[in-house]
């Protein structure tokens, strides 16, 4: 089972990964950034249809508070009402769940990817050997250079000092930007309290992880967030749930 998803997934995207950097001059950061916006382009058709179901949930809040309220001591009338609220709208309530599920895989095998063609250790060189095609620009592209900017992208964050720290800070921001975005708040306090927690708790997670993980893979996520914020604003038509604040209004 493991072999067919290296030999259908997996080999593909690293063999491509490699390809790029040959063209990209050497830069295995840049094909890291190319890689990420093709497969972010790839998978636009499932990412508009994820953010169009997440706004209109986000647009359904209002009634939905209505009927908590009104039938909130009746759950089952509550669930009747609800699942009748979808119908009219037209809206699969796991609309904004079964395409993150399809891109998963994608997702998956662009990390393998990034951490084996960076091959930290001889073990990993050997594994990297194994799954090469005989393809001249993936020849001519190995050895990489894991040289990029100012860092490292085989060194881990921590490793790579301030340089890891900012690029941790920018995973964890823009992820927290993302999920600011689409969290509608909750009339119950309980609810709320929660998805303030898990909106804090998530990017932290993400930035922690980020230092602990090759450098090559927190460019992976930076730009992978920064193109959700893009595409959200415009899918979404704005900030969605982020409040700006404008000075009148801190004042």
């Amino acid at each position: 089972m493991l072999e067919v998803w290296h030999l259908i997934i997996g080999n593909p995207i690293l063999n491509v990964l490699i390809a790029l950097s040959h063209f990209l001059g050497g830069s295995f950061g840049l094909a890291i950034i190319v890689l990420t916006v093709i497969v972010r382009l790839v998978s636009w058709p499932l990412t508009r249809r994820q953010l169009s179901s997440t706004k209109a949930l986000q647009d359904m809040q209002p009634k939905m508070q209505e009927l908590k309220k009104k039938y909130g001591k009746n759950q089952q009338k509550l669930q009747q009402e609800m699942m009748k609220l979808y119908k009219e709208a037209g809206v699969n309530p796991l609309g904004c769940l079964w395409p993150m599920l399809i891109q998963l895989p994608i997702w998956i095998a662009l990390y393998q990817a990034i951490m084996r063609a960076l091959a930290t250790t001889p073990e990993n060189l050997l594994d990297l050997a194994h799954r090469l095609y005989s393809w001249e620009v993936v020849r001519q592209a190995i050895p990489l250079s894991s040289q990029f900017l100012w860092l490292n992208l085989g060194q881990t964050g921590l490793e790579a000092g301030a340089a890891g720290l900012f690029l941790a800070i920018i995973v964890g921001g823009t992820m927290w930007v993302q999920q600011k975005m689409t969290t509608a708040p909750s009339a119950d306090a309980r609810q709320e309290s929660t998805a303030r927690m898990m909106t804090l708790m998530m990017p932290l997670m993400f930035g922690f992880l980020t230092l602990m993980f090759p450098s090559g893979l927190a460019l992976y996520w930076a730009v992978s967030n920064m193109i959700g914020i893009i595409t959200q604003y415009f899918v979404t038509g704005g900030w969605g749930y982020l409040k700006l604040r404008s000075p009148a209004q801190s004042t």
